[in-house]
């Protein structure tokens, strides 16, 4: 039974990892057109992403917008997460359900509301509106994660500290912050890896000017298969798996440290 278990897992995880056995090799072929088997291998397609703007220009707003979009989703997932688990006040299922809501409607359709909305506003095509929407998104994730760390943390440790005189502030800082950190990192990296890897909303929110890299590679592929599509799609994927390296190593390092307690 356990090996057929783990013959069942290992096929599955070769059959998700299959794109990306493609896609790697491919981005190092030597042939103008995406090919696999790659003829040869170089460093050519790699050369030509990092000299055009047309493809680091979107990349540097990628980070940019991923960047702004882990500091507002945090600046406003981490105050809800405490009134969620720690207060009671009316309507508190139906604010929860609404944080939520982006995990359940379609991608297409929030993409559309956001652009009707959005363009009524006047921030399309604007590192705000981009920003703005990624945060959307990426709260309902963060919030989960942080939420869950407050329904497991002992609140014994904060109330000690404040019989000892300690303001909340001072007690957030010296003992809250330092035991959750871990929790709010891997929020953080989620919110950015999210951000990073969006597509649908990007390609209704952002322009020209603000395209991140998935919207310049869905753009580059409409209108041509240009090899160099390949690098920067083994780029994205290197943004991704950096991301999630970090998160399971956090996840590791906080397991060992609360066994070694």
């Amino acid at each position: 039974m356990r090996r057929t278990l783990f013959l069942l897992s290992a096929l599955t995880a070769l059959f998700l990892a299959a794109p990306l056995l493609v896609v790697v090799p491919m981005s190092f072929s030597t042939d103008a057109a995406l090919t696999f088997p790659p003829p040869g291998l170089t460093l050519d397609n790699y050369r030509s992403f990092f000299a055009d703007p047309n493809w680091t220009g979107p990349l540097v707003n990628s980070f940019l917008v991923g960047i702004a979009t882990t500091l507002l989703t945090l600046a406003i997932g981490t105050p809800a997460a405490f009134a969620l688990v720690r207060r009671r006040f009316p309507g508190k299922a139906a604010f929860n359900f609404l944080i939520m809501l982006p995990m359940i409607v379609p991608t297409i359709v929030m993409a559309l509301g956001y652009y009707a909305y959005f363009g009524q506003l006047r921030i399309v095509q604007t590192y705000l509106g981009v920003v703005l929407a990624h945060t959307c998104l990426s709260l309902p994730i963060a919030l989960l994660i942080l939420t869950a760390a407050l329904k497991g943390f002992d609140r014994s440790i904060e109330q000690a500290a404040m019989s000892l005189g300690a303001s909340p502030l001072r007690t957030f800082r010296l003992i809250t912050w330092p035991v959750l950190r871990p929790s709010f990192l891997i929020a953080g990296l989620f919110a950015f890896v999210h951000s990073f890897d969006e597509t649908v909303i990007s390609l209704f929110i952002s322009g020209r000017d603000r395209a991140t890299l998935p919207r310049q590679m869905f753009t580059s592929f409409k209108i041509e298969a240009d090899p160099t599509i390949s690098a920067a799609s083994s780029i994205l994927f290197l943004m991704v798996l950096t991301g999630l390296a970090v998160v399971t190593a956090v996840r590791l390092t906080r397991r060992v440290a609360g066994r070694s307690a």
